[in-house]
């Protein structure tokens, strides 16, 4: 799954920085301030990757002395300085540049070439869609779960921020066209800035969505259920355990995940049977789920 979200944001860095400069250069020519509210969000996109991919870079290093658990929440916390990028950097500037334009609204000189380069945007956007689509597609493994549900739950922020951005980056477009169409075509003035402010706002609820699940992620965050469901089976399946008394996990980062259990074995087990069910039960729960890195086992006495 690493890999396959690296390759998604790769995808999205490549698409918004080539997008950004044509964005930048139609604002140029055409004085859209539409234009500028959508290069100015190409271009905040183009960081966000970055900042993504020094996440996954600085999330995969290996455990230390100072941490023993690894560094993968440090990918969730560079995560969050991307929502904090895209209020700031993308809601607020826009809204800014809107209100602005709104207040001294001027014809625009070059319609023409900012549709021409929102239409090019568009298909890079698509594409750029498509492949993080296609890898949430992977990762969902044919449940029926939907995208946003599968926002709201998935514990690999690269993949659902680029798929959160993406689909922003659509609308967006199709706003700032808009916009564009009805400031030249119409001679509705206000409506360029307009665009630009509800570009702003969309931005501004996208920042707020990934805030929020970043931040549910930085607190500790267990497994989804369909995870958790797999490793019960396993637990279930033993006979050795006669009961589950606790079952807590927590993701240490996207793929790292640490399995804490408290469980009542049976009565007639010896010290030595004790050790093989644990060594047993931790190799069954990392082959239900690779991303299971830590396991610790506390029996519970059968008289509790």
């Amino acid at each position: 799954m690493a890999g396959g979200s690296a390759r998604v944001v790769y995808a999205a860095l490549a698409g918004n920085t080539l997008i950004a400069v044509a964005k930048f250069a139609a604002f140029g020519l055409s004085g859209s301030s539409a234009m500028l509210t959508e290069a100015i969000h190409s271009l905040v996109d183009s960081t966000d990757q970055l900042l993504l991919l020094l996440g996954q870079a600085r999330g995969g290093r290996p455990p230390s002395a100072t941490h023993p658990f690894g560094y993968g929440m440090e990918t969730y916390f560079w995560s969050f300085i991307v929502a904090l990028m895209v209020f700031l950097l993308g809601g607020v500037a826009s809204v800014f540049q809107g209100v602005r334009h709104l207040l001294a609204p001027e014809p625009l000189t070059a319609p023409g070439i900012g549709l021409g380069v929102l239409a090019i945007a568009a298909v890079f956007e698509t594409a750029s869609f498509v492949v993080g689509f296609k890898e949430f597609k992977r990762v969902v493994r044919g449940r029926k779960v939907g995208l946003w549900s599968f926002i709201r739950t998935s514990k690999d922020p690269s993949l659902y921020a680029t798929l959160l951005e993406d689909s922003a980056a659509l609308i967006g477009i199709a706003i700032a066209a808009a916009g564009i169409v009805a400031s030249s075509v119409f001679h509705l003035l206000w409506a360029d800035g307009a665009a630009s402010i509800v570009i702003g706002l969309l931005l501004a609820a996208v920042a707020a969505v990934l805030a929020n699940e970043t931040r549910s992620l930085i607190a500790g965050e267990a497994v989804a259920a369909p995870v958790m469901e797999e490793l019960n089976k396993v637990l279930a399946a033993d006979e050795r355990i006669i009961e589950l008394v606790e079952v807590a996990t927590l993701h240490l980062g996207p793929q790292a995940v640490l399995v804490a259990l408290t469980l009542t074995f049976r009565s007639d087990m010896t010290l030595a049977d004790l050790r093989e069910a644990m060594a047993e039960l931790t190799q069954a729960l990392q082959k239900a789920d690779g991303r299971v890195c830590h396991v610790y086992i506390r029996p519970a006495s059968s008289l509790e």
